[in-house]
This record gives C-alpha cells, sequence and structure tokens, in this order.
C-alpha cells in the first residue's frame, strides 16, 4: 500500500494538537460538566471555533425537540434517548488558542469560564 505524506502530515499534527489541547479539553469538561459527554480535537473544523456533533446512537438533535414538544410525552423515556453531545474544538482557530493561553495561565479565572460557556451557548445554535 502506498501511504501519502500528506495524510501522515496531517496524522502527525493532529496527534500533537490533540497532545497539545489536552488541557484544555479536561478544563473545559469540568467547567461544562454534565452538559457535553466529551471534549476533543477535531479535524474537519476550518472556520468555527466549536461544534456541537451529536454521538452515533440516540435521537438527533431535531427528533429530540419534536419528542420534548409533544402534548402527552413521556418524560422518563427523554432521559435515555437523549443524544449525548460531544464538543469538537478546532485547535487552528484564533479564539481556541486564546482560550488555551488563558486557561494554561489560570484556569480557575471567570473570563476562561465566560468564555467557555459562550463557546458552548453558541455551538448549540
Amino acid at each position: 500500500t502506498v501511504v501519502s505524506t500528506k495524510s501522515t502530515g496531517a496524522k502527525k499534527k493532529f496527534e500533537e494538537d490533540k497532545a497539545t489541547y489536552e488541557g484544555l479539553c479536561k478544563v473545559m469538561k469540568d467547567i461544562l460538566d454534565n452538559k457535553v459527554e466529551k471534549e476533543c480535537v477535531s479535524q474537519r473544523l476550518v472556520t468555527s471555533p466549536c461544534c456541537i456533533v451529536t454521538s452515533q446512537y440516540g435521537w438527533t438533535a431535531y427528533m429530540e425537540r419534536i419528542m420534548k414538544a409533544q402534548a402527552l410525552s413521556d418524560n422518563s423515556s427523554l432521559g435515555y434517548m437523549a443524544a449525548k453531545k460531544h464538543l469538537e474544538l478546532n485547535p487552528d482557530h484564533c479564539i481556541i488558542q486564546d482560550l488555551k493561553k488563558k486557561a494554561d495561565a489560570n484556569k480557575n479565572d471567570n473570563s476562561v469560564k465566560d468564555l467557555v460557556m459562550l463557546l458552548f451557548e453558541t455551538s448549540l445554535l
């Protein structure tokens, strides 16, 4: 098999980004607590700082909204069928890079918490 250097270079950069942003992901996990299941570095984001992705199993966000709007819906089924959300970060975006610098300097800073919540809430849109 032939392996192109471009894909090998991309894999190497992705692994480096993953290691570099591991600390930021842990800080974001502490701040967001149970709102998302997992924070990770993304390879597919180009212009956005982050995005919310639903897991493979469970309802889509649209189906979740439909089921919540049902008049006679059973709220017990919403808990286990609700999709687990994953927050994917763009390591090449300037907002994420600045957030990492701030989090490395002081992870308990209120501006870090505010920025993480702002990113999370805007990515839900």
